[in-house]
């Protein structure tokens, strides 16, 4: 078969350098049409001259200039044209040439250029959470009116996609769909006490018990709005009403997820934690291809445990089923305000239990608008922004 080109959006990411892992297995089937960071350079670069993408995109001048240093020390001239700026992502995201896109910028920055992979009618791994949590309905719309394909990378939303028929998209009812159930692991404080969780550290949040993943997003699966933001994305991509996905903790991270039925049947999908096994699925989706992962060994795990989870533990997922229940702008608003909230703490500005009061703040200060245009999407963004970076200013949280 004739290789496809593949953008991968964020490629210095865990998910980027993971993608980077099961392209490598297969070199026949895929092409790098473009590699794209944000800050890491260094790794941007070596990235490059392995894997020789047609183009590098980086955010500034001032970057773009230091990766052509780079890329040029050895004095032979970069096989790589190198981009900057968010036009630029957006581009190399929707070239006429490029099969594939591998949607993993983390936050609100990733939103532009997936929609522009949407509207370009493109296969679309998603990775990035917040393109759907900020603006389900325009996503959802850009990918049905273009035929563009949307499969989900996130372990839990690509296991619920395993274990649903192909056919799902005629509703949930309509498959005999009752439930969907995300699993979540509990992150590192499933058993710390209430009280101590004012002295967690940057470093101690960061320390996931199953998953290598980047600060942000560990922050999030340590307080759990990580599992909120997974709920919004759940109810967009399946069609699901919020009261229809349930989270249950899972501490192995072994069942990904799992799909309820009418007639009691439950279908889960396992395998061990590593992101590469999502990332294969979907970048060969229907085929299968090898992801480098090992197989599972349920004899040597020996029991899976499940509990419920303790709303007074992760009040962030509270939080986030008023979101999209709210709808409108109220998921772009809890988005914008828990990415200033996790910035805020890991610069160590604010308690790791001070960020679902900010949260909850910012969520009844700012009213929520339709959110049935990209400007009033990012416009909720920025305005959500402000008000989370001025109340942790003035220390006017709970």
């Amino acid at each position: 078969m004739a290789r496809q080109f593949l953008t991968l959006l964020g490629a210095t990411g865990t998910i980027g350098c993971n993608t980077l892992e099961v392209v490598a297995l297969h070199p026949d089937r895929y092409h790098l049409f473009a590699l794209t960071a944000h800050r890491n350079i260094e790794k941007l670069a070596q990235q490059c001259q392995r894997f020789a993408p047609r183009f590098a995109v980086v955010e500034h001048a001032a970057d773009a200039e230091r990766l052509h240093r780079l890329l040029t020390a050895g004095g032979a001239p970069p096989e790589t044209e190198i981009l900057h700026g968010p036009e630029a992502l957006s581009r190399v995201a929707s070239a006429p040439e490029v099969s594939i896109v591998m949607a993993a910028i983390v936050g609100a920055a990733g939103l532009a250029p997936t929609l522009a992979a949407a509207q370009a009618g493109k296969r679309i791994l998603l990775a990035n959470k917040e393109a759907l949590v900020m603006s389900g309905a325009l996503l959802m719309d850009a990918v049905r009116t273009s035929g563009a394909i949307l499969l989900p990378v996130d372990s839990e939303h690509n296991a619920v996609f395993q274990s649903l028929p192909h056919h799902h998209a005629q509703g949930l009812k309509a498959v005999g769909v009752s439930r969907i159930t995300l699993t979540a692991s509990g992150g590192p404080f499933l058993h710390r006490a209430l009280s101590d969780l004012m002295r967690v550290t940057p470093d101690e949040a960061c320390k996931h018990p199953n998953w290598v993943m980047g600060r942000k997003i560990s922050v999030d699966s340590a307080t759990m709005m990580n599992k909120g933001l997974e709920l919004i994305e759940a109810c967009w991509l399946f069609g699901a009403r919020p009261d229809q996905v349930d989270i249950v903790i899972h501490p192995e991270s072994i069942v990904h997820s799992m799909v309820a039925y009418v007639d009691g049947s439950v279908i889960a999908q396992l395998g061990c934690p590593d992101m590469r096994t999502p990332i294969a699925h979907a970048l060969a989706f229907p085929e299968r291809i090898s992801s480098g992962v090992a197989a599972l060994d349920l004899a040597t795990i020996g029991a899976l445990h499940f509990q419920a989870l303790d709303p007074q533990r992760f009040p962030a997922v509270s939080l986030a089923y008023r979101a999209i229940r709210t709808g409108g702008t109220a998921p772009a608003i809890l988005n914008a305000a828990n990415e200033v909230a996790v910035a805020a703490f890991l610069e160590r500005q604010m308690r790791f239990d001070q960020i679902p009061g900010l949260i909850a703040k910012v969520l009844d200060t700012l009213s929520p608008e339709s959110g049935d245009t990209l400007a009033t999407v990012l416009d909720a963004d920025a305005r959500s922004r402000a008000i989370a970076a001025a109340l942790i200013q003035q220390q006017a949280f709970s």
